[in-house]
C-alpha cells in the first residue's frame, strides 16, 4: 500500500477509472503541491480510506464501471469515520450541480474536460466549506 502523504492539509484521494485521466490530473495537482493518491475503482477507494489514508479532499469521477460515483459517496457518508471529507465530483456527464448535490449533498462539481485551474479552484471552494462547518 501506498504511504499516506506526509502533508495531510494538502493530500488529495483521485478516484478515477480512466489510467489516463488520473495520470494527467495527478501530475497537474501535484505541480500546484498537492500529494496525490489515486484509486482506479470505488473499492480501492474506499479501501485506502478505511486503511487510514485522511485526504484533504476527495476527487470523484462520478461515471465508472461496476460501481460509481453515487455508490463511493452514499458508503462515505454512511461511515461516520468518512463523511467530513469533502468531495468534488468530476465529471463528463453533463449533469448540473443542483441535481449532483440533491442526491450527493455538499460537493463541488466539475465538468471534464477541465483545466487545472479550474480543479484547483473547485478544492478550495470544498476545503473552504470544510472549513467553515
Amino acid at each position: 500500500m501506498l504511504e499516506p502523504p506526509s502533508t495531510p492539509d494538502r493530500a488529495v484521494l483521485l478516484v478515477e477509472d480512466d489510467r489516463d485521466v488520473r495520470a494527467s490530473t495527478t501530475e497537474s495537482l501535484e505541480d500546484e503541491g498537492f500529494a496525490v493518491v489515486g484509486a482506479e475503482t470505488v473499492d480501492e477507494g474506499l479501501e485506502r480510506l478505511r486503511q487510514g489514508m485522511s485526504p484533504a479532499v476527495i476527487l470523484l469521477d462520478l461515471m465508472m464501471p461496476v460501481r460509481n460515483g453515487w455508490d463511493f459517496r452514499r458508503e462515505q457518508l454512511a461511515d461516520p469515520a468518512l463523511r467530513h471529507i469533502p468531495v468534488v465530483i468530476i465529471t463528463a456527464s453533463g449533469i448540473g450541480v443542483e441535481s449532483i448535490r440533491k442526491d450527493m449533498g455538499d460537493v463541488e462539481l466539475v465538468a471534464k474536460p477541465y483545466s487545472s485551474q479550474s480543479l484547483v479552484q473547485a478544492i478550495g471552494r470544498a476545503l473552504a466549506s470544510r472549513a467553515s462547518e
